[in-house]
């Protein structure tokens, strides 16, 4: 039976949430939630579980997820990184091309892994230049992690591809949308408070980036007129300047820049459907990823729109900048934040930190229950069990059934490709304690050496993946915990929270797919469904348009 408010001590009803913040978190994460009435966690006055949300850069350690408590968030999904370095992403789409065809897939462009597909890009690179009547394409070069617009070089030339690391090359958009000839772009939030079953919301705002000196094909080499990244902008001469149909600085909110296509004529709800196929398409190319309880994800999505009002994706952002280089950054990113919390769900009852079945005091020093001496496992019905010896509390029972129907499709998937075996012998005894995760004793010795829980990874280097499955495990354990994300009306996904849409599961369809173990081809035999739909209403007449758009 879960327990009530009321079932705690009164002295108890005034204790506010408690955030923890790990090192180089944007300063305006902090702000936020002391303006909420947060309070900050401190590692010498409280427990080491006394908390609400911890929130970091980099990615958290497998024994975070498993250790999670009843009333905390985390702020990381594992193995998200999936699709945030270049190169994951561009295998993860191919992937998905091949398997379900270009018609939905081919918003990404035409991409080599080098110097692993040097062999296949020279073939088509000289394919392009052997074409009598074709025009040679432009091509960008970007490093696979590193962010910020850092080593990128455009060229159409080969002679003049240079590279010292791991690299990906793409086919360059070479007629983008131009406002008054400067080229932009689109930063999409979007955060996934599941993967299983997979849960999408995009936010209303975001920011659209504009490059600071006008479009030129003739001078490759400018940055300040081919990238829109304001951490590369801000340092150009015509940053502070006033720019015709643009203004000062290089943003604008979703709200103006939708404002000005329908005062041309375009029809931005249309763009902005297709813009939410391809958040779903590329997210469910990563689908499933390993189960975790109580996390969330919040993705930028770089969006470049074409002279066609075609949208296309350049990159998934893992940690999207939070810093504030102007007065629109504020704008959008402090309501984000906002929006954030809310959507996390918190109750009363989570400010009292403590197990709701068994009653105890989050920490280290607590009542051992029955249960635990037996499992030596955390008590409380939101921790993890493992499956075999799972039993669900009746009173979340309801809540539960979506994602325990994708977790043992999971499971079962990764059991095939683990060798599971069926009788417990010595030997079967021993590999499966070789995999498991670290055991109390090791956790001690790294507290000995004064290392924070998750503190393993630096957020300069990138998260490496061990293989593309779920690592058993993960898939070993059950969610026994109702899903913060769902409704206490309906058991459904809050359809929205602020200014966050759920895009997914967008129809009763979507959402049985999803709760039987994310069903890839029935989710996109949906979608397929749904792009039939989004038809523009009226015919427009695109040339007179974009020419306008052009020379404005």
């Amino acid at each position: 039976m879960e327990m009530m408010a009321d079932d705690y001590d009164t002295r108890d009803v005034l204790r506010s949430l408690v955030f923890r913040l790990h090192d180089n978190v944007p300063a305006i994460v902090r702000e936020v939630l002391l303006e909420r009435g947060w309070t900050e966690f401190d590692k010498k006055e409280q427990d080491d579980t006394d908390w609400n949300l911890y929130w970091r850069n980099s990615p958290f350690h497998i024994t975070d997820h498993h250790s999670i408590k009843p009333w905390q968030r985390l702020n990381h999904y594992p193995e998200a990184v999936q699709i945030t370095r270049k190169d994951y992403l561009a295998r993860q789409l191919k992937r998905m091309k091949g398997a379900y065809g270009s018609a939905l897939y081919e918003f990404s462009p035409v991409a080599f892994i080098m110097p692993n597909d040097y062999v296949k890009f020279i073939a088509e690179y000289s394919k392009e230049r052997q074409s009598v009547g074709r025009r040679c394409s432009y091509w960008i070069c970007k490093p696979v992690d590193l962010s910020r617009g850092r080593g990128i070089l455009i060229f159409q030339d080969i002679k003049d591809l240079v590279y010292d690391c791991t690299v990906i090359v793409q086919k360059y958009i070479s007629n983008p949308l131009l406002i008054s000839g400067y080229k932009l772009d689109l930063r999409l939030y979007v955060c996934v408070t599941s993967f299983c079953p997979l849960t999408i919301y995009t936010y209303k705002e975001g920011l659209v980036r504009f490059a600071t000196e006008k479009f030129d094909l003739s001078s490759l080499d400018n940055a300040y007129a081919h990238l829109t990244n304001t951490s590369i902008n801000k340092y150009g001469v015509s940053y502070k300047k006033y720019k015709e149909g643009i203004g000062c600085g290089c943003k604008w909110t979703f709200s103006k820049f939708r404002s000005y296509l329908r005062i041309l004529g375009v029809d931005d709800i249309l763009l902005w459907q297709k813009i939410n196929n391809i958040v779903i398409l590329t997210l469910l190319a990563v689908t499933p990823l390993p189960v975790a309880s109580n996390c969330f994800e919040l993705f930028g999505f770089d969006i470049l729109i074409d002279d066609k009002f075609k949208p296309w994706l350049l990159e998934v952002n893992y940690n999207p900048a939070l810093c504030l280089d102007c007065s629109i950054d504020d704008t959008v990113k402090r309501k984000l934040l906002h929006d954030i919390v809310e959507l996390l769900n918190y109750k009363e009852v989570d400010t009292f930190r403590r197990n709701q079945v068994a009653g105890t005091k989050a920490g280290r020093r607590r009542v051992s229950t029955a249960s635990e001496s037996v499992t030596g496992e955390a008590p409380g019905f939101l921790t993890w069990q493992k499956v075999t010896k799972c039993t669900s509390a009746s009173s979340v029972q309801p809540a539960l059934q979506a994602a325990r129907g994708s977790i043992r499709k999971v499971a079962t998937l990764t059991k095939k490709t683990a060798r599971a075996h069926p009788r417990k012998t010595l030997t079967s005894q021993l590999r499966e304690r070789m995999n498991m995760p670290k055991i109390p004793s090791q956790a001690k010795a790294e507290a000995k050496n004064k290392q924070l829980p998750g503190a393993g990874r630096s957020p300069h280097k990138p998260a490496q993946l061990s293989h593309q499955l779920p690592t058993p495990n993960f898939c070993n354990y059950e969610l026994t915990i109702r899903p913060y994300f769902l409704s206490d009306k309906d058991e459904r996904p809050i359809p929205r929270v602020g200014d966050f849409v759920l895009i997914f599961p967008f129809n009763e369809a979507a959402l049985q797919a999803s709760r039987d173990g994310t069903d890839v081809k029935r989710i996109i035999k949906e979608i397929n469904k749904l792009v039939s739909k989004q038809l523009p209403s009226k015919q427009q007449n695109t040339k007179k348009r974009v020419g306008y758009l052009t020379s404005v």
